[in-house]
């Protein structure tokens, strides 16, 4: 290709690239969430409403606030896409 081509790029393209994009970020998220609900056997919401009635323990908080992190990570994620970007 010379140094005088042009490529050109449709806004469809943009778009396919950003949900592509978007899609590539989702899926390592999703594995994450899913590693915490298997180490503790049940869900996020299962999982606050525990840690609120057990002793304190910070391995179990740090992994609270670490997964919260990840579930709206995961929903800002998913709006996006949903918005189409």
């Amino acid at each position: 290709m010379s140094e005088d081509a042009c490529i050109v790029v449709s806004v469809d393209d943009i778009k396919a690239f950003e949900r592509l994009k978007l899609i590539s970020q989702i899926a390592p998220v999703k594995e994450r969430i899913k590693s915490f609900e298997m180490k503790h056997k049940c869900s996020l919401d299962a999982f606050e409403e525990k840690i609120k009635h057990l002793p304190e323990d910070f391995e179990r908080w740090d992994d609270f606030i670490e997964w919260k992190a990840y579930a709206d990570s995961l929903k800002d994620l998913e709006s996006r896409l949903k918005k189409g970007v």
